[in-house]
């Protein structure tokens, strides 16, 4: 894979079925460089596999499909003249889809009715004035009292809240009619889900007095109409997500983290599956083991129990939890990585990636997967080999090498995540293959503070980050230079987010190992983190330490001691790890005289290797790749 290749790498969405299982719609996404954007378009398959699927739209990035229940219409997001994602339906038996909303801001997190007669969704509401018909720089200041105030990849949050709106009776003959308007709390609002008989929505909401110093998220439900008053269902002690009605309405199911007892302690929390009556009578209940696999995405009621993921050693598989909790069972096991799915009609479909792709979609049966699409094309990605290391203390440390073609010895770039509560997995990785192309040996694992591998390992690195992380990462490297056809000579270190501190902290204390560092959009100093990112008010302290420890816990303290010459690439809109982060370190290594670069991305956030311009994505990967040959 070279870097232009990425035109290759689809992304397919959440596949939605019809009522009756026998179809899958869903939306491939795929980087266009010519057009220096993602373009889309929905799609659908039949489930039994008997036809290749076919193409539904052909909007410019039409996404996030929901087949309405009755299995007559398809909801779905289609950008309208300002790139501003609108809700659109679409006969679900051929024919041009209409536009429903026209919200300034966009919207987000279709849910149908049960009758199919309406559709709830979520869209920020801004105040008068802002973020329509006027420029940006002459907009009036903003007044700011709360802690949580931006959001990397959004901007400022305050003044534009997402809010729960009804659509008015679905009309495709007419006019749409106004859509009502739920919520109205100076809160965010997370998608809602209608109850069985369509008299009550669901959703997540710090609508609490205290929500600006702590990280509390509560399930809500309310009357699907203005000015409804909503009721708590949980008990203001859990960061709370995706809740969902049970069969008979009874009961809400929901994703959530424990917080501790001051409601901020999120590091290497597993989130699990919980309970709670509707009502709000009891408190919830776990249902997921706190020590087992870390719980992601969604959680769907289905006649046998709870459809959901878990993280697990790199991979992440689709189970079934009990409802009222217990061992899962698994549905999709494996080297894999499961991204999205749905069950309809006994029939369950995933989005199912591994090492050779960048997810297919797949009929889940007992027998195993039965494959639906086959978009991958142009690329032959390297295979992954599995290794595990220890450190000096007995400690595992998982992860994987991938080697370029030919006997070597090849240069060895050692990559190290972000997070730091995430996980390397079995995926097509665009950065492994990049390099690999290049020549070299890639090395990456998931050392303790990684997900995938329970609350414990997640945990070990509080107030110790960067010692303890440097021990898993540098035994696993050691592990694998044990390999002749990786050369020790010629190694490089990078990582971005926490692997960017990670980089600068292992290139200062550990720097003899290594001939050269790319940090890219790092902590380096967590006293100025603190002030200026948006997840500096609560992030630091459960992490790194009580404050009087930030400075033996920082990077950029012992930036003296480095010796490679160092790469820093960061975004100047990154609002996660500002760009001040980078400033100070390129400054100190500069001051004296060091070798040092920065390359900064106009235009970009933190996400910017992820889902940045297709253009600065290509160009990120040449500069490394620049920066590798000329180094090692």
């Amino acid at each position: 894979m070279r870097p232009s290749d990425i035109v290759h790498l689809h992304s397919i969405s959440a596949p939605r079925l019809s009522p009756d299982g026998t179809r899958a719609v869903f939306s491939v996404i795929r980087p266009d460089l010519e057009e220096d954007a993602y373009t889309g378009a929905l799609w659908s398959v039949p489930t039994d596999g008997s036809e290749p699927p076919r193409q539904l739209t052909r909007g410019t990035r039409d996404d996030a499909p929901v087949w309405s229940p009755d299995g007559g219409w398809i909801a779905f997001l289609r950008p309208d003249d300002a790139e501003k994602a609108q809700l659109h339906v679409l006969p679900a038996d051929g024919g041009e889809p209409w536009k429903v909303t026209d919200h300034p801001l966009g919207v987000a997190g279709v849910r149908w009715s049960p009758d199919s007669t309406r559709i709830a969704y979520t869209a920020r509401v801004p105040e008068p004035g802002r973020y329509a018909g006027v420029e940006p720089a002459k907009e009036p200041p903003r007044r700011i009292t709360g802690l949580k105030y931006r959001e990397d990849g959004l901007g400022f949050t305050g003044d534009r809240r997402p809010q729960v709106f009804v659509t008015a009776p679905i009309d495709p003959s007419g006019e749409p009619g106004d859509p009502v308007q739920v919520t109205d709390a100076d809160a965010d609002h997370g998608a809602p889900a209608w109850s069985p008989d369509g008299t009550l929505l669901a959703f997540a909401a710090a609508r609490h007095a205290t929500r600006d110093t702590d990280l509390v998220e509560d399930v809500w439900v309310c009357a699907p109409e203005a000015g409804a008053e909503p009721r708590r269902v949980t008990a203001g002690d859990l960061c709370a997500e995706a809740p969902r009605f049970s069969a008979d309405g009874a009961t809400v199911y929901f994703l959530a983290d424990e917080l501790g007892p001051d409601l901020n302690d999120f590091v290497g929390r597993t989130t699990g599956v919980w309970s709670a009556p509707a009502d709000g009578s009891a408190a919830p209940t776990r249902l997921t083991p706190e020590e087992g696999p870390r719980v992601t995405g969604e959680v769907q009621v289905t006649p046998e129990g709870l459809v959901t993921r878990i993280e697990n050693r790199g991979a992440v598989h689709l189970v079934r939890v009990p409802f009222d909790g217990g061992e899962p069972t698994t549905l999709v096991g494996g080297p894999v990585e499961t991204r999205s799915f749905d069950h309809r009609g006994g029939v369950t479909v995933a989005v199912v990636a591994d090492g050779a792709g960048s997810g297919e979609l797949v009929r889940v049966t007992e027998d195993g997967e039965q494959d639906l699409t086959s978009f991958a094309e142009g690329l032959d990605p390297r295979p992954m080999t599995e290794l595990t290391a220890r450190t000096a203390d007995g400690y595992p440390v998982h992860g994987w090498v991938t080697l370029p073609e030919g006997e070597g010895p090849h240069p060895v770039v050692l990559m190290i995540h972000g997070g730091p509560f995430a996980q390397y997995g079995w995926q097509l990785f665009d950065e492994t293959q990049v390099y690999v192309e290049a020549g070299y040996a890639v090395v990456m694992c998931n050392p303790r503070g990684s997900s995938g591998y329970g609350h414990e390992h997640g945990r070990a690195i509080i107030g110790s980050v960067g010692a303890v992380t440097a021990t898993d990462v540098l035994a696993f490297l050691d592990e694998a230079l044990r390999d002749e056809r990786l050369d020790s000579a010629r190694v490089g270190v990078m990582g971005g987010s926490h692997g960017g501190f990670m980089t600068t902290w292992i290139a200062a204390n550990h720097g003899d190992r290594f001939r050269a560092a790319i940090t890219e959009r790092a902590v380096n100093m967590i006293d100025s983190f603190q002030g200026s990112s948006d997840i500096g008010s609560f992030f630091p302290g459960p992490l790194y330490g009580p404050p009087e420890t930030w400075a033996k816990e920082s990077p950029l303290t012992y930036a003296d001691r480095i010796d490679v010459p160092v790469l820093i690439i960061h975004s100047e809109e990154d609002w996660r790890c500002p760009v001040e982060q980078a400033q100070r370190l390129f400054v100190s290594l500069r001051s004296r005289g060091h070798e040092a670069e920065m390359l900064l991305f106009p235009g970009e956030g933190h996400e910017l290797s992820r889902t940045g311009l297709p253009s600065h994505r290509v160009a990120r990967f040449e500069a490394v790749l620049d920066w590798w040959s000329r180094h090692l």
